[in-house]
């Protein structure tokens, strides 16, 4: 007969944070919000260690080179899909790589006798306005010159000529050598009222680019999650199927962890793919996942999984729950395992992060599942809203929307993340195709929920997410007592201004 689990399969609505004592120390400026994102021995630091507790999911609709560098920029840390060919997947992980890191190695490169209208194709490929002209078009080739969005104009120049013809030649370029450190490039910058300074190699190559707007980025994101060499970090998906292949490609590429991406990972497949990864790449940290109990987190967890993602079915885009009736209410699953990680340290000395991914509706619901003990939260539907996700910006009556659409869905066509026997193609879906509102830029978006956060923990009493999972306290909550969370007056239209 059935194994019956007693326990009523909860969710983060269900719960509501009490107040505990705040210390005269404790204040919103002084929440320490690092967390650690990989497994470590009980007492240690971790490898690497996230500045904020964000995450974004291995979705098409969420996860791109854009919103994994916003992210990075200010403490998290995105997964970027694998869903596409393991070469557009290693491109988009070196993109996000390139993007900043003091010294930049060049991804906008061409040839001098190139035309106008390829370097403006390049450009608007990578995203960047400032290329490099070397003798070869690569980013190591001789340097030429530098060609920038201001040196020409598509209706004013002939996108037919050729770049030679509008780049600044190198005689006339401030560069530096290969000796120069990046303090003293970043006061060469100022000093000479440069935007770029290249680094050159002793017979000519380039070697890097510095940037003026790094220098302020490092001010305005002073929490930017970077790696020993201060390019931003970046994860990647990968699946049980075509691993052997695809994980090589991604850490030449420089991705700096790894996460398989599966509907249910209580699975030999992905023990077995674990294995393989740890045996042929055991300083890479890969994590596991999803599931929803204790038993199903020490499973993967002595497979060798450095971190593991809980939640089946919880996810506003995932129908998985409703097609096989599988899954737990996410507060319920977070507990469990977080229950069942904290026992694997006693009994092991290793610690193994948990990240608790879907069912997070509101901002609340990321303090609660701190609380519950995630070391992280991934979210989809959040990072789906903002400019920087794959979704196109549409308007409607009441605004604009996002294009959101789950793995599950016909549209992303991930049939290999459900197994479901069906060969190239999904017999049913487990996700649907819609829309979230539109919510503007991640920068401020999410500087808003890191705020109510802060200030979450301040009247719990917490400045570290350890003493959080350690202290916090929760009171299950009635039908009642969730209406009369809400504001019960008529709303005014429009705010009164002062006079």
């Amino acid at each position: 007969m059935a194994q019956i689990i007693a326990e009523v399969s909860r969710t983060f609505n269900e719960f509501l944070l009490l107040p505990n004592r705040t210390r005269t120390d404790c204040s919103a400026a002084t929440v320490d919000l690092r967390t650690a994102l990989v497994r470590h021995s009980a007492g240690q630091a971790p490898a690497i260690e996230l500045r904020s507790p964000f995450t974004s999911a291995i979705m098409q609709a969420v996860s791109t080179p854009a919103l994994a560098i916003a992210l990075a920029r200010n403490g998290g840390l995105s997964f970027l899909h694998h869903n596409q060919p393991v070469q557009d997947q290693a491109a988009a992980v070196r993109q996000v790589k390139n993007f900043k890191a003091g010294f930049v190695v060049s991804d906008t490169n061409v040839r001098p006798d190139d035309s106008l209208g390829v370097l403006a194709d390049v450009m608007r490929r990578t995203g960047h306005s400032t290329a490099a002209v070397t003798d070869d078009g690569t980013a190591t080739g001789r340097l030429l010159g530098l060609v920038t969005s201001r040196d020409f104009h598509p209706q004013r120049h002939g996108l037919d000529g050729p770049v030679g013809e509008r780049m600044t030649p190198l005689s006339e370029l401030p560069h530096a050598d290969s000796e120069i450190t990046l303090s003293d490039a970043n006061a060469r910058l100022w000093d000479e009222r440069l935007d770029c300074l290249p680094v050159l190699d002793g017979d000519g190559h380039l070697q890097h680019l510095v940037f003026r707007s790094d220098y302020a980025d490092n001010k305005r994101f002073p929490d930017q999650l970077v790696d020993a060499a201060k390019r931003l970090r970046v994860g990647a998906g990968i699946n049980t199927h075509d691993y052997r292949e695809r994980v090589p490609a991604l850490l030449e590429a420089g991705a700096d962890v790894l996460c398989f991406d599966s509907s249910d990972g209580y699975s030999d497949w992905q023990a077995q793919a674990l294995t393989w990864v740890k045996k042929h790449h055991p300083d890479v940290p890969v994590g596991g996942g999803n599931v929803v109990d204790g038993e199903a987190f020490t499973f993967l967890a002595e497979a060798g999984a450095d971190f593991v993602k809980v939640g089946v079915g919880g996810g506003s885009i995932c129908i998985t729950r409703d097609q096989k009736g599988i899954g737990r209410g996410q507060a319920s699953a977070v507990l469990d395992v977080a229950a069942a990680r904290d026992a694997f340290r006693e009994r092991t000395g290793a610690y193994v992060p948990i990240c608790s991914d879907g069912g997070l509706v509101h901002d609340y619901h990321v303090a609660l599942a701190l609380a519950m003990g995630a070391d992280f939260v991934m979210m989809g539907r959040y990072f789906a809203r903002f400019d920087q996700a794959a979704g196109a910006k549409l308007p409607t009556r009441d605004g604009f929307v996002k294009e959101y659409w789950g793995e599950g869905s016909n549209r992303a066509r991930n049939w290999q993340r459900y197994g479901q026997g069906g060969g190239q193609g999904l017999v049913f879906e487990e996700g649907v195709d819609g829309y979230v509102p539109y919510a503007g830029d991640l920068n401020e978006g999410l500087a808003l929920t890191v705020a109510k956060l802060r200030t979450t923990m301040v009247s719990c009493g917490s400045t570290t997410l350890p003493e959080f999972r350690s202290t916090a306290r929760l009171t299950l909550v009635s039908d009642q007592s969730f209406q009369e969370s809400h504001a019960n007056v008529t709303l005014r239209d429009a705010p009164v201004t002062a006079s």
